[in-house]
């Protein structure tokens, strides 16, 4: 096993807010990084799983005029929770503000927004693959030179545990996860070292 796979097997897999931004910022500067930077704000602002996120289809997410939906209802998910009524993401004005600029900019250099072409495409013009995404954000962590490294899951597990820090409400977390069972909703829950910073700021002492 290599030193970086040995590293990723012990990965943290909540993200401080500091690395979410730093992560962004670099892929947002850079003109050919916008693709990824886009992969990655979705994670982060839907909760997608990777092979959910490279299978969404341009008429999943935006009508006919290129507007993205505010509400998107899943055609691939974890089979796990086969309950398809239950796999609607909502997504907030700045994604879709974000998915906006990738359709211009796709149908600005003749990239296919067909209803049925993929939004997430790679240099060879086909769909983005899991594994592609997964090599896509390691690279990015090492550009933004994070001293942690972390799995495209830990997005998911960052988006997850942002929102219930900010709710304290596991049934809306449960439902934004699109977990069956709250139980595996729980996991979210636990408190982080950036908390345990902020709340010890105001103990008397």
């Amino acid at each position: 096993m290599t030193a970086y796979a040995e590293n990723l097997t012990r990965a943290p897999k909540t993200m401080t807010e500091r690395e979410v931004a730093v992560l962004l910022k670099v892929t947002g500067e850079h003109r050919a990084g916008f693709r990824d930077h886009v992969v990655f704000a979705v994670a982060l602002g839907s909760a997608l799983r990777e092979h959910e996120i490279v299978a969404l289809d341009i008429g999943d997410v935006f009508e006919s005029e290129g507007r993205a939906r505010r509400r998107v209802q899943l055609r691939v998910f974890k089979r796990s929770n086969d309950d398809a009524s239950c796999q609607e993401i909502v997504l907030n004005d700045t994604l879709r503000a974000k998915l906006e600029k990738l359709y211009r900019h796709k149908r600005h250099i003749g990239e296919s927004v067909a209803p049925d072409a993929p939004i997430f495409v790679s240099r060879e013009h086909n769909r983005l693959s899991c594994r592609q995404v997964r090599n896509a954000f390691a690279a990015w962590q090492a550009r933004a030179a994070l001293e942690r490294r972390f799995h495209f899951h830990s997005l998911r597990h960052t988006a997850c545990t942002n929102l219930y820090r900010r709710t304290k409400d596991i049934r809306l977390t449960q439902k934004f996860a699109r977990h069956a069972s709250i139980t595996s909703t729980m996991i979210y829950t636990h408190p982080g070292d950036e908390e345990l910073v902020r709340s010890v700021q105001d103990l008397p002492c």
